[in-house]
């Protein structure tokens, strides 16, 4: 063995290794070397490995390599090779059997390249420039095991390429601008062991393409939705994509724990609240509309979590089998609009209860009310646009493409580059168009109210009383803007980032479907209902009515408390109906009065 590296050798003469006839391995890497004379390894005749790694040799020829008879490893990656010679590279290394040339500026292949190299099983070109590659380049190479192309610049990769490969069992072709893969790309190549396909979208990705690769044992892909294809293929990298696995639709327990908790919770909360709500004597029969069509949107979202739950304990084991069936089924695509309607829906009641609110406190004195005509007619068009947004991708499969079935839960945040440019516009339309601009309103909006509130509490005589009720409003609508931002400040950075094409892991995307997006449809019935004072005083009166009945028995008919006290919820005096203001019908319980706004602007 002789080595040679890591020196400044420019220039080797013809008879610099004279009379080495038991030399088997040479090592001359990192050196200076820009050329090899023809006949420099002439003598070499029982030389087995042969290393010429990161020098500066720009040309090679057929004769450099006189002599190298026993030659087995040639390796000759990171020199500056600006093209291999048309001539038969391995005519005097007729038991060539590793050959590699990775790293240089080599820009197409030849026919003629390597039609001497019959013995080579190992062929690298990885990192190069290689756009074209002629028809029949590779038609000698029956005995090669492995085929590295890989991070090159090939567009087109003919089937026929490969199809005198018959015993090729691991093939690179990763990191190619590559448009499409044929349906019949690897038909002729049945021996394949292991595939990699790293860094190449396949738009018309079928299974069709795989099926014929029986013995395939390893797998790798640009994104994990792609394994869903493959389900044959024991090793399918990535084998997640931080929401699914290869074996589970949730591929993390804590996620599948809390796609239940969060589930019920929001089904729970929302249906409590519709079913409790109309026990609230309201003064205004309007907002509670709003408020029951509010938890009403929620309440989808329940109902999707609860749908993902489901499936998840349906494909648990092997999702990888199912996937792509699952992503590309109704099922999926009709629960991700249910999640988008539901989401859309919520947004857009929640802004217009805040714009009620704000125009009940700002301008009390106005004529701005809001009338029954136009409080139906403002909730009929919020459920329409909804719809619309929600079921507008499902209209048109050649412009959206999949819309819902990019991740194994048919959410749409698209954290990656979707396969469709129209999908990825109406992504962002919704989520940083409409959904950022309510979320501005409604912080400007609760803002404004607290800023209006704090004006009237100083020119208020009860300074004491309406510094207390101040506070209370404060932290009121600090909450609701504190959900509302912690629920979508992470989905506008998260859109953001993708349009930067800033690389997102896939658990961030997944936490924020599963548990941050559900946050306002969880808290709503919380911050609108259960928290409010006359529902707390509800439920107070009702467990008193109850514990009474229990220590009076059956033996005299006790005096029951009936909810009689009112809400007024941020919205003017003059609904008040004629029923509620009747003198006389307060008389056996203290009347409870919740002043968001009247009283403050009234004084």
């Amino acid at each position: 063995m002789l080595y040679l590296q890591h020196n400044r050798i420019k220039i080797i003469s013809v008879n610099a290794f004279r009379g080495l006839h038991n030399l088997t391995k040479l090592y001359l890497s990192h050196n200076l070397i820009t050329t090899l004379k023809p006949g420099v390894f002439r003598e070499l005749h029982t030389l087995e490995w042969l290393v010429i790694e990161n020098n500066k040799i720009n040309r090679i020829s057929p004769q450099i390599f006189q002599g190298l008879n026993s030659l087995i490893l040639l390796v000759m990656l990171n020199n500056v090779l600006g093209r291999l010679p048309d001539k038969p590279l391995c005519q005097y290394m007729p038991k060539l059997n590793w050959l590699d040339f990775e790293g240089n500026y080599i820009p197409s292949l030849k026919n003629t390249t390597f039609s001497s190299c019959t013995t080579l099983t190992v062929l690298v070109l990885r990192k190069n420039r290689i756009l074209t590659i002629s028809d029949n380049t590779f038609s000698s190479l029956s005995r090669l095991d492995e085929l590295d192309l890989a991070n090159n610049r090939i567009e087109a990769f003919s089937p026929s390429l490969l199809k005198d490969m018959k015993e090729l069992s691991q093939l690179n072709i990763s990191d190619n601008p590559m448009q499409k893969i044929q349906p019949d790309q690897f038909d002729y190549v049945l021996t394949l062991k292991s595939l990699s396909l790293e860094g190449i979208e396949i738009p018309n990705i079928q299974r069709r393409m795989f099926l014929p690769l029986r013995n395939l044992t390893h797998i790798y892909f640009k994104k994990f939705q792609y394994c869903g294809f493959a389900p044959h293929v024991r090793n399918c990298k990535p084998n997640t994509d931080g929401i699914s696995s290869l074996e589970n639709l949730l591929a993390s327990i804590v996620q599948r724990v809390f796609v239940w908790v969060v589930s019920v919770a929001t089904c729970f909360g929302n249906i409590f609240v519709i079913c409790t709500r109309p026990y609230i004597r309201s003064e205004n029969k309007l907002h509670a509309m709003c408020i029951i069509s509010l938890c009403c949107a929620d309440c989808l979202m329940g109902l999707y979590l609860f749908v993902i739950g489901y499936y998840d304990l349906k494909y648990r084991g092997e999702y990888n089998k199912n996937a792509q069936a699952w992503m590309d089924s109704t099922q999926c695509r009709l629960v991700g609009s249910l999640a988008i309607l539901s989401t859309e829906v919520s947004v857009l009641l929640l802004t217009y209860l805040t714009l009620e609110k704000y125009i009940c406190i700002v301008y009390p004195f106005r004529c701005l009310k809001p009338g029954k005509c136009r409080t139906i007619t403002s909730l009929i068009l919020i459920w329409i646009i909804g719809f619309i947004i929600a079921f507008l991708p499902l209209s048109n499969e050649d412009i959206f493409h999949n819309y819902y079935g990019t991740n194994g839960v048919c959410f749409p945040l698209h954290s990656e580059q979707p396969e469709s440019t129209a999908a990825q516009i109406y992504s962002v339309v919704i989520f940083l168009g409409v959904n950022l601009a309510a979320f501005i309103i409604i912080v400007f909006s609760y803002s404004s109210m607290f800023y209006s509130i704090h004006k009237t509490a100083i020119m208020a005589t009860e300074i004491h009383n309406h510094i207390k009720k101040e506070m209370t409003l404060a932290k009121r609508f600090f909450f609701i803007v504190f959900t509302d931002a912690l629920c979508w400040i992470p989905i506008f950075i998260l859109k953001l980032l993708s349009l930067l094409q800033v690389e997102i892991p896939g658990s961030i995307s997944s936490w924020v479907v599963i548990f941050i997006l559900p946050i306002n449809s969880a808290l709503n019935p919380i911050l609108y209902t259960i928290t409010t004072r006359p529902f707390k005083e509800m439920i107070c009166q009702i467990w008193n009515n109850y514990k009474q009945r229990r220590s009076t028995g059956n033996k005299s008919r006790p005096k029951v408390y009936s909810p009689s006290f009112f809400w007024v919820e941020m919205w003017p005096l003059q609904d008040l109906s004629a029923e509620i203001m009747r003198p006389g019908i307060y008389t056996d319980s203290e009347v409870s009065v919740d002043t968001h706004t009247t009283r403050l602007s009234y004084t």
